[in-house]
């Protein structure tokens, strides 16, 4: 298993400002010094990661204290410089927020120059709330998602002349790559699934396929991808296929850990911080996805703790670990709850690990990561290389 340090980047001194703290938190609440210092202190502790054998993970958000990294690919090619090892992953490039997806081409190219050849690119669909900002029509977002994709990917693998695009929703006269991906025909390219259903289109194309914070539901993301990946190449997908994003407070301690977890909660109870008008704008969800929330109720999107019950945002360390979301404890403790979750799962090959989270600081970051990195990461390792048998359910 390969480990992933990811940090959302959040300006925390906005935390306990009332409201929500995505779109209409006044951005007078900003000290651009403050944000400048964080951060700085965040490149530091992607650097650390890169030291340690541990690779990063960037992704985007806009209009957010909860994440101050507007541009993943600004930060990657920041990290391409100031890294040699580490693979470089944005996860991911949300395309309803872009218009030009050239010019998204044009910055994984360069990204990937500057970095020798390490960069993995997320093409994902982003946020909701995001579509209020860029001023783009939600209604009809997929059909552009999947014609931006398919750009971006002509673009980057075109090793010929140069070419013209006329699509329905793009037009270019002219693509021409400057400078050229090292890698070839490109990047390899992730995107993310709550469902199986979402999981299976990535089966057939073959891309890594990753799912955020989703517990147990989880284990039907990788059924459905597995399935799919089978039927389309004839073959069971290796683990570094599948990846899983959660949260972990490691220490020397376990008192220690669980009082780094709390610092790390602010992470889930603060990203519930939206107003409902933004949450769900008419047309950018699938239909049938409506409707399966519609019949839920209020929890249909909140993960189920091992009893069946919804987590409650405000929920303990524990409850959130029953959920599957956190891992924490001693390195002994973190390897085991990640070994367990890894089987319960069918297995993966990536853990995007939020090693920072909320408010905590840089020394705890610094040595949460560090005990990973040492004690941790080299007994995963070892999870790839055991296999596991994966008996097929009915997945929705």
């Amino acid at each position: 298993m390969k480990i992933w340090q990811f940090s959302e980047q959040a300006y925390h001194p906005a935390f306990q400002q009332p409201g929500a703290m995505r779109v209409t938190l006044p951005q007078s609440k900003c000290d651009p010094f403050e944000a400048g210092r964080l951060l700085n202190r965040y490149l530091d502790e992607y650097m650390l990661a890169d030291e340690l054998g541990l690779n990063i993970m960037v992704n985007e958000h806009h209009a957010a204290a909860t994440c101050m990294s507007t541009s993943c690919m600004t930060t990657l090619a920041i990290l391409a410089r100031q890294t040699s090892k580490a693979q470089l992953l944005a996860l991911g490039i949300p395309l309803a927020n872009r218009s030009n997806p050239l010019r998204v081409a044009e910055e994984i190219a360069m990204v990937d120059a500057l970095s020798g050849g390490r960069l993995e690119v997320g093409l994902v669909k982003g946020a909701a709330y995001e579509l209020f900002m860029s001023n783009r029509q939600p209604t009809g977002f997929m059909d552009r998602f999947w014609e931006a994709h398919d750009l971006i990917l002509a673009a980057l693998s075109n090793q010929g002349d140069n070419f013209s695009w006329e699509g329905e929703h793009f037009h270019y006269r002219t693509v021409s790559m400057w400078p050229r991906p090292i890698q070839q025909p490109h990047p390899p390219i992730w995107m993310t699934a709550s469902s199986a259903t979402s999981a299976r289109e990535y089966g057939k194309r073959g891309y890594t396929c990753a799912t955020f914070l989703s517990g147990a539901v989880a284990r039907s993301v990788f059924t459905g991808y597995r399935e799919a990946y089978v039927q389309a190449h004839g073959e069971q997908p290796g683990q570094d296929k599948l990846a899983y994003l959660a949260l972990v407070a490691c220490a020397g301690d376990r008192k220690t850990a669980f009082a780094r977890a709390e610092k790390m909660k602010s992470y889930f109870t603060t990203a519930a911080r939206l107003d409902p008008q933004f949450r769900n704008p008419l047309g950018f969800s699938p239909v049938d996805a409506n409707i399966r929330m519609l019949q839920a109720g209020a929890n249909a999107m909140r993960p189920r703790m091992r009893n069946g019950d919804p987590l409650p945002v405000d929920g303990t360390i524990e409850q959130y670990m029953d959920a599957g979301l956190f891992f924490v404890g001693t390195p002994d403790d973190v390897h085991e709850q990640l070994a367990r979750f890894h089987d319960e799962t069918g297995g993966f090959g990536n853990l995007l690990m939020m090693g920072q989270a909320g408010e905590l600081g840089h020394a705890d970051t610094v040595d949460n990561l560090t005990l990973v990195g040492r004690e941790v990461a080299p007994r995963l390792a070892e999870l790839s290389t055991q296999p596991i048998e994966v008996r097929y359910e009915a997945v929705g």
